[in-house]
């Protein structure tokens, strides 16, 4: 275990409920972006922000495996989420029910390989928890489908040319899928299996 272990949440129940109604309230209004509430007094290890930190805790447990991607598998991150969720930290990204991804920009296939679930047991399915510089700069994308009114707009730089390609991909599968937080700093974004996603020219 590294020398220094940083804390956790300062109140395990309430602090966590607070991070997961982020979490549902980013899946539920797909592509708006949400701050996720100031819970962890000593930061997050690196590299993982602030908000990846805070879903770590309010979603993963010793019954959720979780992958993590060569940006993200360091000792200080590995011992930090086995002491403070229990989580069994699995080789093998299809057994995971969570990933984490920091790798800069991605590439086609960075979705490829995850438990997308079954007909019969959609919910099965892995959860993606994607790091990227910008929630509010770079590509723009028009996002479409249940929990969207009318539209909704969602811009970052850090994912690949053909991320929205792919993610037509996952929507079709419905109701098997992967689900999807972008996460910049503070800010996190749900798009859940359900949503369409097309980027926008110019």
């Amino acid at each position: 275990m590294t020398d220094t272990l940083l804390a956790g949440f300062n109140d395990t129940t309430l602090d966590s409920q607070r991070a997961f109604r982020a979490a549902l309230d980013a899946l539920s209004r797909p592509g708006r972006v949400i701050t996720m509430p100031d819970l962890l007094p000593d930061g997050a290890p690196a590299p993982l922000m602030p908000a990846t930190a805070a879903l770590a805790l309010a979603l993963f447990d010793y019954e959720t495996p979780v992958w993590l991607d060569e940006t993200t598998d360091t000792p200080a991150v590995r011992d930090w989420l086995r002491f403070h969720c229990g989580c069994p930290l699995v080789a093998d990204r299809a057994q995971a029910r969570f990933a984490l991804l920091a790798g800069a920009h991605g590439s086609p296939g960075t979705m490829a390989g995850f438990d997308t679930g079954t007909d019969a047991y959609p919910d099965r399915s892995a959860t993606l928890i994607w790091q990227v510089d910008s929630l509010s700069e770079g590509r723009a994308y028009r996002l479409a489908g249940p929990g969207i009114a009318q539209e909704e707009s969602l811009k970052t730089d850090s994912l690949y040319a053909g991320f929205d390609s792919d993610w037509q991909k996952n929507a079709k599968l419905f109701p098997r899928g992967l689900d999807l937080f972008l996460v910049a700093g503070d800010r996190l974004a749900g798009l859940p299996r359900t949503v369409t996603i097309k980027r926008v020219e110019g």
